[in-house]
């Protein structure tokens, strides 16, 4: 899965700077605020695949059921 590489190493990536903003830098506060924006984004791009991912692998769904007081059309 690329997508969660590419999320692993932006979390690395802006830990200098997370520490930096709790030293108070606050440009450094800043470029964690870019910094966790597109982790946010990449984050939503792994769940809508593995969302498509569990779509696919899902049987299909059965006819629903008829209620007790319908009875099967006749042919």
């Amino acid at each position: 899965m690329e997508d969660f590489e590419r999320l692993k190493q932006a979390v690395a990536d802006v830990e200098a700077d997370v520490a930096k903003c709790e030293g108070g830098n606050k440009a450094a506060g800043t470029r964690v605020r870019k910094a966790m924006m597109e982790i946010k984004r990449i984050a939503q791009a792994i769940r809508v695949e593995i969302s498509s991912a569990k779509k696919e692998a899902a049987p299909p769904a059965a006819p629903p059921a008829l209620a007790p007081d319908q009875s099967a059309p006749q042919a």
